[in-house]
């Protein structure tokens, strides 16, 4: 995966584009909610930590490390979030989507599932991966409803495995999709977005 190159994935519902330091007042609309950032390894709700987050985020896709994308609502036009692919081994041929959060008026909206299918489509049909992998906060029972609604398998729970906020470790459970599932979900959960729009 070649991280110097802008990749921009769209489908009928949602556009996702290079993540960028000026995306930082767009982003403030939505960002600014203490409930989103409540699982998450850092906080991104107020000005300071919100500037951090996005120059964190661009640091780490110079440094090959993480591609963060800006999630834009088609609909709207409005920039509704953040998610990444991170964790990219090609020699093993997969990689994790995570760094994920959606704006309150967003939610349940159909534009998560709508991103996690641009996202899976890459990684199965251009990068050629056989693994993708997704992992959530224990305690986010949101989060990983929404993960097994999408047709990811839940594998099992790594114990102390981060730290995040508060100066604990969290468990992580950790989720995946492989090329064999691919053509089964793309015919069931994703199929809306199937049809190029």
């Amino acid at each position: 995966m070649d991280f110097s190159s802008p990749i921009v994935l769209e489908n009928s519902r949602v556009r996702l584009r290079p993540l960028e330091l000026t995306d930082f007042e767009a982003l403030k609309a939505v960002a600014m909610d203490a409930d989103l950032w409540q699982y998450t390894l850092t906080r991104a709700d107020d000005a300071v930590s919100l500037a951090a987050y996005l120059r964190q985020a661009v640091e780490a896709r110079e440094q090959g490390l993480r591609y963060p994308f800006v999630i834009i609502d088609r609909e709207t036009g409005e920039l509704a979030g953040s998610t990444s692919y991170y964790s990219v081994l090609e020699p093993d041929q997969r990689l994790s989507i995570g760094y994920t959060w959606v704006g309150t008026k967003f939610q349940r909206s159909g534009l998560n599932r709508a991103c996690k299918h641009l996202l899976l489509s890459y990684a199965f049909d251009t990068l050629s991966y056989e693994r993708v992998e997704l992992e959530t906060d224990a305690r986010n029972h949101k989060s990983r409803t929404a993960m097994a609604r999408m047709g990811a398998t839940e594998e099992g729970l790594l114990r102390s495995h981060r730290p995040t906020q508060g100066g604990i470790r969290r468990d992580t459970v950790i989720f995946s999709v492989i090329r064999s599932d691919w053509s089964g979900l793309r015919q069931s959960v994703f199929q809306e977005f199937e049809a190029r729009g």
